[in-house]
């Protein structure tokens, strides 16, 4: 009788426990999203934030959506300014399981030995505006599978390119992603599924003029020019079922997000 009276005791403590530390978690998140919101600089993270049906976190220097059935983010989202991009060297550190995702993340340990590379949503070149932020990329929903030719090839090219307007234009919006539809392959014990697409939305606004480029890769090696891959937003929101700056006036989201313009960039 003892033992189980005290059976029950230790699985309401470890109930309790698990909802103290959802509703702090909560909270830090919306702390974060906040703080981010409340910035004096032209973007904010909060601006622009994707509609989701899945649980979004929001980490110090970033957003996300994680998808639990594919086991990763749907889409992340952060302001890149030139101050994120700092040559410094800081100590690579190990992935960790991030622990706001409520319904758990996935283990790094799932990608050990698949043959795909812990592929960065977030690049961690991205934010090196202090180590706090840097180490904040090498949580495991901020990485899909990613073939390492992929990875190493036009991702990093796109991701260069990236850091580049950001540096030009005095700061961006960017949004990244997977299309994660259909039957795909998956790896490790949690079926982390592996995209066939990757996207980055980039969005500036200067001199009171909006501007958007949108690129959708497919998940290969290629040695094309990533402008080859420029789509319309419209499209990937097709692909995805994400909806994108809704926040926007609906005369400038449509203009925008139907457009392939390189002009002004």
């Amino acid at each position: 009788m003892k033992k189980t009276i005290y059976t029950i005791i230790a699985i309401s403590l470890l109930v309790g426990l698990f909802f103290v530390q959802g509703y702090q978690n909560n909270q830090i998140s919306k702390n974060n999203i906040e703080e981010a919101g409340s910035t004096n600089t032209t973007l904010s993270r909060a601006d622009f934030l994707p509609e989701s049906i899945n649980q979004i976190v929001h980490h110090k220097s970033y957003s996300l959506s994680y998808n639990e059935k594919h086991e990763q983010a749907e889409w992340t989202v952060h302001i890149l300014n030139p101050s994120d991009i700092k040559k410094v060297s800081f100590k690579r550190p190990y992935f960790e399981i991030d622990d706001m995702v409520s319904t758990g993340a996935a283990s790094w340990r799932n990608y050990k030995n698949s043959g795909y590379d812990r592929g960065h949503l977030v690049p961690a070149g991205d934010r090196r505006a202090s180590m706090e932020d840097y180490n904040e990329t090498f949580l495991t929903s901020n990485i899909s599978p990613q073939r390492h030719n992929f990875n190493a090839g036009i991702w990093n090219r796109l991701e260069q390119k990236i850091r580049y307007y950001a540096q030009r234009e005095n700061g961006i919006y960017v949004v990244t992603g997977s299309v994660l539809n259909g039957n795909l392959e998956s790896i490790g014990s949690e079926q982390v599924s592996v995209p066939e697409q990757f996207y980055k939305i980039i969005y500036k606004k200067s001199s009171g003029k909006e501007k958007m480029m949108a690129f959708l890769i497919p998940h290969q090696e290629s040695d094309q020019s990533i402008y080859k891959y420029l789509v319309p937003v419209d499209s990937i929101e097709e692909l995805t079922g994400s909806n994108f700056f809704t926040q926007l006036p609906d005369e400038i989201e449509n203009r925008l997000e139907r457009s392939v313009d390189r002009s002004g960039w």
